[in-house]
């Protein structure tokens, strides 16, 4: 009796799942930080999709998150980051994941977006549309591109986290497959509908 097994194969699901965490993000140009993905293999997405209510956020400070995640990854042909819980992930990391340091950066954050919103169109950031939203949101980001570890840059590691540890996403968006066959490390894509896997 191998003792060791059951142990390699916990071993080998997160480091399956980290990778798959890490290419997502790197294709969609983000580069994760350990801390985030330590914490993150911890996490999951909670369920709730647009219904969720905040835990640790304050109820703007949510509502805000949602709209700037929404943003990031808007509802298409694929569900948005409202629809797969993406805001109620952020709360969760926040409240119970990110160092005291990072949690500061999103709270003061998300209190500049709004602070921003107020003085270009005097009204909140909830307020403005959708192109007003992303104007602001770019200008924002685009200010922010000199300095270390911004808001932006972290809130886009967040969203994209959540969306894609989600479960709505891994059945919906990328092609879920709960008992895959024999692993082929080199297939043409169209081999398998041109769709991305997740395990």
């Amino acid at each position: 009796m191998n003792l060791s097994a059951p142990f390699e194969s916990t071993e080998a699901r997160a480091l399956t799942r980290r990778e798959a965490i890490q290419r997502a993000t790197l294709f969609l140009g983000v580069a994760l930080s350990p801390s985030l993905l330590t914490s993150v293999m911890q996490a999951a997405t909670p369920s709730g999709g647009v219904n969720a209510k905040p835990v640790y956020l304050s109820a703007q400070q949510f509502a805000i998150a949602g709209a700037v995640a929404e943003r990031i990854l808007p509802r298409t042909d694929t569900p948005g980051a409202r629809d797969v819980g993406v805001p109620a992930f952020i709360d969760l990391m926040f409240g119970k994941y990110l160092a005291a340091e990072d949690k500061q950066v999103v709270a003061t954050g998300l209190a500049e977006v709004e602070a921003a919103s107020l003085a270009a169109h005097k009204k909140s950031f909830l307020q403005l549309s959708d192109t007003q939203q992303d104007a602001l949101l770019t200008t924002l980001a685009e200010a922010s591109k000199t300095k270390a570890r911004t808001f932006f840059h972290q809130f886009k590691e967040l969203t994209v986290l959540g969306y894609f540890t989600s479960e709505t996403v891994g059945k919906t968006v990328l092609h879920y497959d709960p008992v895959p066959g024999r692993f082929e490390a080199c297939i043409p894509l169209a081999e398998v509908g041109n769709k991305a896997w997740t395990k």
